[in-house]
């Protein structure tokens, strides 16, 4: 389906977002303002933006521990996930989660999770109650390279497949599990190629193009909710920056920092806007200018919300 301008800016600004955010965090935290530890996007905004983009209100999204982006593309309170990540009590989670628990169950937003692969069975148990209720809905799961190595990834295809489930597991394959290299740690080129074993499809999309991510994605979720079942897409990626912030990154080379710096989603996807003639530069620069003014007033937010009281300690986390 051919996109009309508004959309295509509108997924530029989305991306601005994320990366805008993302950095506004890193030097933040690197002040020491922020407390506990970020794991940021950078460089992977493309596939939060495409695949979101296609998401309806009755729909869900498991989450990891690099989600800001996707809590972003799904609609969460900048305002409030800058607080939360602050550990204010004006946060999504008042001030609880952090930068590694940020959920939003009113946006079908089931969370980002500290635990490496744990959103995969949450995605499976949505999507099993997105079929037993009949809502229509459709179940969208974020997962790393180094989480298909776990045995919840196994088991959660395999059970999505079975049942077929409305879930569509999207893999965010940045090259690394923490340190260790993709191709130190599994065996295959492709990941998806592990969806045969589950009887479901499994395709391979650029991650780095958000366009080729936003039509893998409409493609994948039409199919999930027409009743036909999960699909397994692997997106091929790469984080920026570290796998967490103060991370010195020894493992990788400079040469192959700048080889995929040199394929980043935003600038891509702006001269591609610009040679479409979807947009000038000059539009693309009050993208920008719209964008940082957002990120200072949610920082601005966040600096105004108070911490939580000692009282609070245990509200919310324990259950009669």
């Amino acid at each position: 389906m051919a996109l009309k301008k508004e959309q295509m800016l509108d997924l530029y600004r989305q991306m601005r977002t994320i990366r805008e955010f993302e950095e506004t965090v890193a030097k933040f935290f690197s002040q020491g303002e922020i407390p506990g530890f970020v794991h940021l996007y950078i460089g992977e905004e493309a596939v939060a933006t495409g695949a979101c983009a296609h998401l309806e209100k009755q729909d869900y999204i498991a989450s990891t521990h690099r989600g800001h982006g996707h809590a972003i593309a799904r609609g969460a309170s900048i305002n409030k996930m800058m607080a939360e990540i602050f550990g204010r009590s004006d946060g999504l989670c008042k001030g609880k989660g952090g930068s590694m628990h940020i959920a939003d169950m009113e946006l079908g937003f089931l969370g980002a999770n500290g635990i490496v692969g744990a959103g995969l069975p949450l995605a499976v148990g949505a999507g099993f109650a997105a079929k037993y209720m009949k809502t229509n809905g459709v179940a969208v799961c974020f997962f790393g390279d180094a989480s298909s190595n776990r045995g919840t990834f196994h088991e959660s295809l395999n059970m999505a497949s079975v049942q077929k489930l409305p879930v569509v597991f999207i893999n965010e394959n940045n090259g690394y599990g923490i340190s260790m290299s993709f191709k130190r740690h599994s065996n295959i080129t492709d990941i998806a190629d592990r969806a045969a074993a589950y009887g479901m499809p499994g395709i391979v999309v650029d991650g780095n193009d958000v366009m080729a991510v936003y039509e893998a994605a409409e493609e994948a979720i039409k199919r999930a909710r027409a009743g036909g079942g999960p699909i397994l897409i692997e997106c091929k990626t790469y984080r920026q920056h570290g796998h967490f912030e103060g991370d010195a990154c020894v493992y990788r080379t400079d040469e192959e920092l700048n080889a995929w710096k040199a394929k980043d989603p935003l600038p891509r996807f702006s001269q591609r806007l610009q040679e479409m003639k979807m947009a000038t530069e000059a539009e693309i620069q009050q993208i920008d200018t719209e964008v940082a003014k957002v990120i200072i007033e949610a920082v601005e937010y966040a600096h105004k919300s108070p911490l939580p009281e000692l009282s609070e300690l245990t509200t919310d986390v324990y259950s009669d």
